[in-house]
Order: C-alpha cells, then sequence, then structure tokens
C-alpha cells in the first residue's frame, strides 16, 4: 500500500475507518462461511439417503427387467419401451441458501397407473408392469439426486470463494492496512515532535 512521504490526520481516519469495515467485513463473512458449511454437512448426510435410494431403485429395475426380459422375451419388453412417448414433466425452480442460488426441481408424478400407461395392457404381462413402474420409481429417484448434487456442488463453490476472501482480509488485508496505521501514527508523531523542536528554536531566537 503506497502511502505519501508525509501522511496527514485524515488519512489516519480513512485508514482507521477502512480497518474497521474490514475487520465487519471479516467477522460476517466467517458466520456466512460457517453457515454455509453447516448446511453443506446437513446436504451431505440427506445425499446419502437419496443415493442410496437411487442404487437401491436401479437394482430393482434392473432385476424386474431381467426378468420380463427372460420370461416374456425381448422383443415384447422392447415394444412396450417404444409404446411409451410420453418424457417425464419437470420444472427448475431455485431457492437461496445463505446467498447461494440452488436449483429445485419441481417433477410432476412419474409413476402411471396402468390405464395411464400408453401400451396396451390387455398385450402384456405383470412382470412388464412391474419393470416398468420400476423404471418409473429410478427416474423419480434419478431427478431427486441431481436436485441434490446441484445444490452440492453450488454450496462447496460458494463456501471455497468466501474462504478465499476470510484468508485474503484475515492475512494480507487487514494486516497490510494495519501496518499502513502504524506507519502513519509513527510518521505523524515523528513530524508533531519536529515542530515542537522547530517551534523551541524559533521561540529562543526570539528571546535571545
Amino acid at each position: 500500500m503506497a502511502i505519501d512521504v508525509k501522511p496527514t490526520r485524515s488519512e489516519l481516519i480513512k485508514l482507521k475507518r477502512r480497518i474497521k469495515l474490514s475487520e465487519k467485513g471479516y467477522e460476517l463473512l466467517k458466520m456466512k462461511r460457517d453457515g454455509l458449511i453447516m448446511e453443506f454437512s446437513e446436504t451431505l448426510s440427506m445425499a446419502r439417503g437419496v443415493l442410496e435410494k437411487l442404487r437401491e431403485s436401479y437394482e430393482n429395475a434392473e432385476q424386474k427387467i431381467s426378468i420380463a426380459k427372460a420370461i416374456d422375451g425381448t422383443i415384447m419388453v422392447r415394444s412396450a419401451a417404444l409404446a411409451a412417448k410420453s418424457e417425464p414433466e419437470f420444472e427448475l425452480r431455485s431457492k437461496n441458501i445463505m446467498g447461494v442460488v440452488v436449483p429445485v426441481v419441481k417433477r410432476k408424478r412419474v409413476r402411471k397407473k396402468l390405464s395411464e400407461r400408453e401400451y396396451g395392457i390387455i398385450g402384456t404381462t405383470a412382470r412388464i408392469d412391474e419393470a416398468t413402474s420400476a423404471y418409473e420409481e429410478l427416474i423419480d429417484a434419478i431427478l431427486e439426486a441431481a436436485e441434490i448434487e446441484t445444490t452440492l456442488l453450488r454450496l462447496l463453490e460458494e463456501i471455497e470463494r468466501t474462504k478465499r476472501r476470510v484468508n485474503a482480509l484475515e492475512f494480507k488485508v487487514i494486516p497490510e492496512m494495519k501496518e499502513a496505521k502504524k506507519y502513519i501514527e509513527f510518521a505523524l508523531q515523528e513530524m508533531e515532535r519536529d515542530n515542537i523542536i522547530r517551534l523551541k528554536k524559533i521561540k529562543a531566537k526570539a528571546e535571545a
């Protein structure tokens, strides 16, 4: 930080204000960092359950489709799959967590009743219906996992960004300003002493 050769008291006052504001900002950022870490930990705990659900849904869907293919044949299973033309409907929204915008997946119910499915239920079997239900549940689990994974990534990015700002204030910005403050205070004291000595000399000459 560049300082004039002859600093002034107004500069010192301004610097003290900047130090005070920086220290206040530092405390607020620390609170934000700690809050984000807590939120991340809670979301991570939720994510473990969501990912476990996803794994179970995937294994169940694979098991059901394997049974359907083995008993009813691959052609019948594919025919039922090709008949299903509709795609999952969902809407992406967002929410704010301590200044971090994270996605919220507003999804419509993927799992359908037998009568709502696009393939003809007369020409299919209970095994194909079970496999279809299992994959509908898997799609729900995938959307839920995608939402929570994105939330974790956004929180982690903000935690790292906040950490860098906290460290910069703690180890660079505030210490440098405090050093500058010490220098200005010392320089002003020296200037005051020089002025006192000069005034004494002037007074002594006047009295001589």
